[in-house]
């Protein structure tokens, strides 16, 4: 009897539960307090945080990453989560969830106010620099292009990208992207504070005037080909993107539209949360006949690295946004914009639009700068899409 439960027990998970996995119980803790009961971003973190925790569990049938002879990491077997995972490394999850994005953005604050795409511009001159900073803190291109997008605090984009240049970095950059993206209000009020006087934050913006059916459906479909035959890459993300928006504005497409914007990027955000939370291993996952690692542990120096870097991306990208907005009033004070609007130029859609508006509020209860900063916030969107190209083009 006591040789029949021992062979039980050997049979059991706990035999071979690690340091590390306790550890990741913890963190997946963390993540589920601040997705349930802070709200922060909770579409996304608390799946995540859920796929994180399925991954360090001794689990059966849902990575089969042990064959006879062969060794497969996530996404090559035949478990439940080897097939989920193939819709981000086939390049299918982020692609839809910018579908769903454009189905429910409006585009017209930007096109009413064309200027507004400098500040979008200028919040991934943020990426751009964490690029750099992170090459020069050892981090291969391809991983230091990965990091730089967390500071356009576009989710979808940074997996996009990790997924074609640094794949065993696909969990930390992906929680560090969602996570300083749920944290927005509160990352950027102190620098849009610490950026800004008291005058600036009361300038009131002119209302924007009217755009036509025509005019939002012509901007989607030039936007679609300009990006395209500029940066190919984007291809993917830009295309769905202004598919999602074309069918926002044609107004012929209702069925399809009420989809794009509930069902489809419900369904996509949960199967895509869970499968990147599956990728956070606490300790390497290495490949046993060549030593090569193919999942970075969450618990390891470099993942640390890119939670740091990560915040600074974050941190450097409001602040460009807000520098130009005050730079271009220097130019022009005709129409003077109000700076914390520039801080919105982050791709966290509506989210950092909200935070300008919230801020703004504070020191004028009547100014009104939601649609305005919703401009820079689409330009965000598209920049940091732009950028995400650009770096897999050249570095892929």
């Amino acid at each position: 009897m006591l040789d029949a439960l021992l062979e039980y027990f050997g049979e059991t998970g706990f035999v071979r539960i690690e340091w590390q996995m306790v550890v990741m119980w913890l963190i997946c803790a963390v993540l589920l307090y601040l997705a349930v009961y802070k709200k922060y971003e909770p579409l996304l973190l608390m799946p995540i945080a859920f796929g994180a925790l399925l991954a360090n569990l001794p689990t059966a049938g849902v990575v089969t990453g042990y064959e006879p002879g062969q060794y497969m990491s996530i996404g090559q077997g035949h478990g439940l989560f080897d097939i989920i995972y193939l819709g981000i490394h086939a390049e299918i999850f982020p692609p839809l969830i910018f579908l769903g994005v454009g189905a429910l953005t409006d585009f017209g604050p930007l096109i009413a106010n064309p200027r507004t795409l400098l500040l979008g511009g200028a919040a991934n001159i943020g990426v751009l620099i964490t690029f750099f900073c992170a090459w020069l803190f050892g981090y291969e291109p391809g991983e230091a292009a990965s990091i730089g997008i967390i500071g356009g605090a576009d989710g979808p984009t940074s997996i996009f990208t990790a997924n074609k240049l640094a794949p065993h970095l696909m969990g930390p950059i992906a929680v560090a992207a969602y996570t300083y993206m749920s944290l927005v209000p509160l990352i950027q009020p102190p620098i849009m504070r610490l950026l800004t006087t008291d005058a600036e934050r009361k300038i009131r913006m002119k209302s924007l005037r009217q755009v036509g059916k025509l005019e939002r459906m012509v901007f989607a479909v030039m936007v679609c080909i300009t990006v395209i035959l500029l940066v190919p890459a984007a291809a993917a993300l830009v295309g769905m993107l202004m598919l999602g928006n074309f069918m926002r504005e044609c107004g012929v497409v209702e069925r399809l539209l009420k989809t794009s914007q509930n069902e489809l990027i419900n369904l996509v955000t949960i199967l895509l949360g869970t499968a990147v939370g599956m990728t956070m291993h606490g300790s390497d996952v290495v490949n046993p006949e060549t030593g090569d690692v193919i999942t970075t542990g969450f618990l390891s120096g470099k993942t640390m690295g890119i939670i740091t870097i990560g915040i600074a991306a974050f941190s450097c990208s409001t602040a460009c946004g807000v520098l130009m907005a005050k730079g271009m009033n220097l130019i022009s004070s005709k129409n003077p914009i109000n700076p914390l609007i520039g801080a919105a130029g982050v791709s966290a859609v509506p989210m950092a639009a909200r935070v300008a508006q919230d801020e703004g509020r504070k020191w004028d209860p009547h100014n009104y700068l939601l649609m305005h900063a919703m401009g820079p916030n689409v330009a965000g969107v598209i920049g940091t899409a732009v950028v995400a190209g650009y770096f897999i083009a050249t570095l892929s």
